[in-house]
C-alpha cells in the first residue's frame, strides 16, 4: 500500500497529494479494530456514534483567531469569495460544510442538453458492471444487488450491465449534491446500514462498503420530454462516519424555495437536490446499459500508472481519482 494517496485535479492536470483526515485512526480502525475489536467497531459505526461525533467536531463554535481555521480551510482549497454567507457566519466547521455557493456563477454547466453532469464536488471513478467492458471492475466498492436493496429487484434488473460513476467528497467540500441529469422521478426510498468511513483506507479495507452503509436512492426517468435521454439513471447518496443525515432539499432556482424530493417530481440538471450533513460521504450514478460515454479525460485519468493511488494498490489495476466540480461535463448520451 503506497503512503500516500494521490488523484488529479481535471482543471490543470496536476498530480495532488491528498492529506487524509484522520488517516492513522482510521487505519487502525479498519485494519486492525474490525477483526480484534469487532463490538467496539460496530459501535463507532453505528448510528448513534455517528451522530455524536458530528456534534463534537461540527457543532462547537470556532474562535477562528485563535484556531486559524480560515487560513486552515484555505489551505484546503475553500474559496470563501463563492459563498453566499460573509465569512463571518461561517463560525461552526458545520455551518462551514453545509455552506451554499454561487453555483451559477462559479460552477458553470454545459449547454449541451445531450450531456449528463457531476452531481458534487468531488474524486471520481468511473467503472462497468459488463464483464467485457474495459472499465470492469467486479464489486470492490459496492456489490450491485445490495446496494439498490435486496426487495428492489426491478431496479436490479435496469441496472444490471450498466455504467456506473462514484463520487468521494472530502470533508472540506462543499456538501450540496445537485441533478446530474433533467428527468422525473420513478422512486426514491432509503436503505438502512452503517456508518462506515469513505477514506480511502477504509474502502480498500472494508471492500464493498458503500453498499452497507445508510443511503438514499432516487432514480430518475430522462427519457421524458425534455429530459436528457439517457434512459433511467440511479443516484445513490451514502452517508459516512459522522454524516448524520442527508436532507432533499430541491430547489428548481438557486436554493430558494427547497422542497422534498418525491416521486413524479421533475427534476432539472445541475439543480440542488439534497445536501449531507456533515463530514465527507460518496454519491454513486448507474446508468442502464449502453446509455452513456463518460468524458475521455476521466478514463485516460483514472488509467495512468504514475499516480500513487490506494485504490490502484489494493485492486490491482490502475485506479486513479479525478477531482471534478460539480456541474461539470461527466458524459454524454450514447447516440
Amino acid at each position: 500500500m503506497p503512503a500516500m494517496h494521490q488523484y488529479i485535479d481535471r482543471r490543470d492536470g496536476r498530480v495532488v497529494d491528498e492529506s487524509l483526515v484522520g488517516n492513522r485512526v482510521l487505519s487502525l480502525l479498519y485494519s486492525r479494530g474490525r477483526e480484534h475489536m469487532p463490538r467496539l467497531f460496530d459501535a463507532l459505526t453505528s448510528h448513534r456514534m455517528s451522530r455524536l461525533l458530528s456534534m463534537v467536531n461540527f457543532d462547537l463554535p470556532l474562535a477562528p483567531r485563535f484556531l486559524g481555521v480560515k487560513r486552515q480551510m484555505f489551505a484546503r482549497g475553500i474559496r470563501f469569495d463563492e459563498c453566499l454567507d460573509a465569512p463571518d457566519n461561517l463560525n461552526t466547521l458545520r455551518r462551514l460544510f453545509e455552506r451554499k455557493i454561487r453555483y451559477w456563477r462559479y460552477r458553470p454547466m454545459p449547454s449541451d442538453p445531450a450531456t449528463v453532469v457531476c452531481p458534487a464536488d468531488a474524486r471520481v471513478i468511473v467503472g462497468s458492471l459488463r464483464n467485457g467492458s474495459l472499465l470492469f471492475l467486479k464489486e470492490k466498492f459496492f456489490a450491485f444487488k445490495e446496494l439498490l436493496g435486496d426487495s428492489n429487484a426491478g431496479w436490479q434488473t435496469a441496472f444490471d450491465g450498466g455504467d456506473y460513476a462514484i463520487f468521494r467528497l472530502t470533508p472540506e467540500k462543499y456538501h450540496y449534491n445537485h441533478a446530474p441529469v433533467t428527468g422525473r422521478v420513478e422512486a426514491i426510498y432509503e436503505i438502512g446500514g452503517a456508518y462506515h468511513a469513505c477514506n480511502p483506507n477504509a474502502v480498500v479495507e472494508m471492500v464493498t462498503s458503500y453498499s452497507k452503509n445508510r443511503r438514499v436512492v432516487t432514480v430518475i426517468q430522462t427519457d421524458v420530454p425534455g429530459g436528457t435521454g439517457v434512459g433511467r439513471v440511479a443516484m445513490v447518496e451514502v452517508v459516512a462516519l459522522m454524516i448524520g443525515d442527508i436532507l432533499q432539499c430541491y430547489s428548481a432556482r438557486n436554493y430558494d424555495a427547497p422542497v422534498p424530493v418525491a416521486p413524479d417530481m421533475l427534476l432539472e440538471k445541475g439543480q440542488p437536490k439534497s445536501l449531507f450533513r456533515p463530514g465527507s460521504s460518496t454519491t454513486v450514478l448507474l446508468f442502464e446499459p449502453g446509455r452513456v460515454r463518460f468524458a475521455d479525460d476521466l478514463i485516460r485519468n483514472m488509467r495512468r500508472q504514475d499516480v500513487a493511488s490506494r485504490f490502484t494498490a489494493a485492486f490491482h489495476k490502475p485506479l486513479v481519482e479525478t477531482d471534478v466540480e460539480v456541474r461539470s461535463l461527466l458524459g454524454r448520451r450514447r447516440a
